[in-house]
């Protein structure tokens, strides 16, 4: 018997190839044409500001921000190389098996999302064409699986992302990462860096999802826009500006979640696959945690 998951997951597929397929008012060739209220008087409230931010500002943001994040982070690796801890001692247990495989589900998402989502932005460079019609497809399918991991991913954690003091003095120390030098940082199982990835990566996915599926299927003519009082065309302008916008603070928080995994701190991949920490490592940039640890005899 197909679990409900599983079969929710297929109905999507199907139900989205079928549209693609189908010569539908959503993907007719009068597709612009027949979004409600398209060239109407009272369908330009957003028109100038959409056309200004598309022309003149949004490619412009989004390359500096590919280029300028990773510069920043190969200066700072430069400067200040990779924090080293100890791989020899005990391990302390992070992540269960649920967690690693919501995460790897969440990262296979955006390793596809972002790449994609960029390809549409500057898809006149590309060429269009093709290249461009398939980064499409796979952006759109890949919000439903994003979908999937989202959800679970957000109730698995968000109680242990909600705000601290100790997210107030990382951040005043901008969490040690300005230090050559070993010592503890104030933090608990997740740290004030993480857990605004965290916030926005979910809250900040979870709307998105919303704007990206206006923008993906738009001649929806479900009469949301109408909820809202605004023309379908205003509201799809709104979903634009909405999702490039968080778009640019999810690559550059990704960029950053990389980084961190990666270079930052030797290892640190390591504990998303066995779901074990390094002591040492746990010992000074989750001090807070580990003292915690400590007080409870689980060490």
């Amino acid at each position: 018997m197909i679990k409900k998951p599983l079969f929710f997951i297929i109905a999507l597929l199907i139900l989205a190839s079928a549209a693609y397929a189908a010569e539908s008012r959503i993907w007719g060739k009068m597709l612009i044409q027949n979004i409600t209220a398209y060239g109407a008087d009272d369908s330009h409230g957003l028109g100038p500001l959409f056309t200004f931010l598309q022309s003149t500002y949004f490619r412009k943001i989004f390359f500096g921000t590919v280029l300028a994040v990773p510069l920043v982070f190969l200066l700072h690796y430069l400067v200040f190389g990779a924090r080293v801890f100890a791989h020899g001692g005990k391990k302390i247990f992070f992540f269960p098996l649920i967690k690693r495989a919501i995460h790897l589900l969440a990262a296979i998402s955006f390793l596809l999302l972002v790449p994609t989502g960029l390809i549409m932005v500057f898809g006149e460079y590309f060429g269009g064409g093709t290249l461009v019609m398939t980064a499409r497809q796979v952006h759109g399918v890949t919000t439903v699986l994003f979908l999937i991991a989202v959800i679970p991913m957000f109730f698995s954690w968000v109680l242990e992302m909600l705000p601290t003091f100790d997210d107030i003095k990382w951040m005043i120390i901008l969490g040690g990462y300005l230090s050559r030098a070993k010592k503890e940082i104030p933090a608990g199982k997740f740290n004030a860096g993480q857990k605004m990835w965290f916030w926005i990566a979910t809250i900040g996915g979870a709307v998105m999802i919303a704007t990206g599926g206006a923008m993906y299927f738009q001649d929806f003519n479900l009469g949301i826009a109408n909820t809202f009082g605004v023309s379908q065309i205003d509201l799809l302008r709104a979903c634009a500006i909405v999702h490039n916008s968080l778009a640019m603070l999810v690559i550059a928080f990704f960029f950053t979640h990389v980084y961190m995994s990666l270079f930052a701190i030797k290892g640190a991949i390591t504990s998303m696959i066995t779901g074990y920490k390094e002591e040492e490592e746990v010992q000074y940039l989750h001090s807070s945690f580990y003292r915690k640890l400590k007080q409870q005899n689980k060490i």
